[in-house]
């Protein structure tokens, strides 16, 4: 979009991690990272230089975290980068930040934004790491119930050549859900009415239903398809969103991360995770609200990342012992392991 800009190629570019009872990255320089950190810290001031170069900028940096250290320093030392400073004419600060100081922000579910919940419940286009597959299928006359229908091809989030839909985008990135749920319905009706496409505008709120009837008017028009392709695709993939069962989960999640603040307020972190425990459910015991065993992965990160400093002893040993045991329990009774748990047993 307009105000942000993404750099998906250096996705897998993390801080290393604290070791067991050891210390962060204490000051060090880049020659103390592994080799393969190395190149992709390199491969990052590359790539910003070349961005900065684009944009005529002279930077400013600040680093927050000892990676982002390492990283503004290599910049401010890179050859390449000193003599574009120099002929540069626009001037900008530049803030890096560790990505593992703020994992709560990460996992959490505080966020009321559409943009952020398409892409998190929608597959992945195939290679990509910011784009997710759109089902185009509802435009077809293809009926099937196959959710992999892998004929038709699908539809993507990014839709440079179309104007409304590249608006439409910005809503769902800078509004509440609910405006940006409502900005998805009148760009349809403006579309629908520029093709003479006999449609009732009602009031009130938008549902998902509503946003399919009024996609299913376009479906016997091809000129009105071409036209308001790129429009479709992210409406499509606004119903889509709002109908798939982990974006109603998302309010649970949201209330246990609530409740979780509360409760860390008042008692210790032994007693949270014995709260936990019940909520722990093999694959024969959970039902769709349930969580998973990624779920609780998910909310132990956001747990020990909110917590701070956490007072070390044999009842916390065994509450983890407990929670240990529990999801690798749940872990081996898994059917079918997603890519995710596979990775990581």
């Amino acid at each position: 979009s307009a105000e942000l800009c993404l750099l998906p190629a250096l996705a897998a570019l993390l801080p290393p991690l604290r070791g067991p009872g050891g210390h962060g990255p204490a000051e060090v320089g880049l020659g103390a990272f592994p080799a393969q950190l190395r190149a992709a810290v390199r491969d990052l001031v590359s790539d910003l230089d070349g961005l900065f170069t684009a944009l005529g900028l002279r930077e400013e940096s600040f680093a927050v975290g000892a990676l982002s250290r390492v990283i503004a320093a290599e910049l401010a030392s890179y050859a390449p980068a000193r003599n574009r400073r120099r002929m540069a004419n626009n001037k900008a600060s530049i803030v890096f930040v560790d990505r593992t100081l703020d994992l709560a922000g990460a996992v959490g579910h505080h966020g009321d934004n559409l943009a952020e919940k398409i892409l998190s419940v929608l597959p992945k286009l195939p290679g990509h790491k910011t784009d997710v597959m759109v089902n185009m299928v509802e435009l077809t006359a293809l009926q099937t119930t196959d959710e992999t229908c892998s004929i038709i091809a699908p539809g993507c989030l990014a839709q440079p050549n179309d104007p409304a839909a590249k608006a439409l985008w910005e809503s769902f990135m800078n509004l509440k859900q609910k405006e940006a749920v409502m900005e998805a319905r009148r760009h349809l009706v403006e579309a629908a009415s520029r093709e003479n496409l006999p449609i009732k505008m009602s009031m009130g709120e938008v549902t998902p239903e509503q946003l399919s009837s009024y996609i299913q008017l376009f479906r016997n028009n091809l000129k009105a398809l071409e036209n308001h392709c790129g429009l479709l695709q992210l409406v499509l993939a606004t119903v889509q969103t709002l109908k798939h069962p982990q974006t109603s989960k998302w309010d649970n999640f949201l209330a246990f991360e609530r409740l979780l603040l509360q409760t860390i307020g008042e008692s210790e972190m032994p007693s949270v995770l014995n709260q936990l425990l019940p909520m722990i459910k093999s694959y024969n015991e959970r039902t769709k609200d349930d969580y998973t065993c990624e779920d609780f992965l998910v909310l132990l990160v956001y747990m020990y990342s909110v917590v701070g400093e956490i007072r070390s002893g044999k009842e916390l040993d065994a509450a983890e012992e407990e929670v240990k045991k529990a999801l690798v329990k749940t872990i081996c009774d898994e059917p079918e392991p997603s890519p995710l748990l596979q990775k990581i047993t």
